[in-house]
């Protein structure tokens, strides 16, 4: 092991540079730290009732593709994400 010594180098100056050092790599950190938010799934039936449709509507768009369904047991579920990406904007 590699030992290091201090000369003439007062202990608050040491917890300065420590502390300066660590306050960097923080930094450095926090500007590229990007959280990754929690998917959100629907189901046939919250999504029915956010554009007030039927649920033969909804099953209209998944089978027309407009909708990319996941499922998990006999359960359908909708990202939110995507359902937000697959409104088209309209010009008028």
């Amino acid at each position: 092991m590699t030992q290091i010594q201090f000369i003439s180098v007062t202990p608050e100056q040491l917890q300065q540079e420590i502390t300066k050092g660590v306050k960097n790599h923080l930094d450095d950190f926090l500007k590229n730290f990007k959280p990754k938010e929690p998917n959100d799934y629907l189901t046939r039936q919250d999504v029915a009732r956010m554009f007030n449709v039927d649920l033969s509507t909804v099953a209209n768009w998944q089978k027309n593709g407009k909708l990319k369904p996941f499922g998990l047991g006999g359960r359908v579920y909708f990202l939110r994400s995507d359902i937000e990406a697959s409104l088209i904007p309209l010009n008028g």
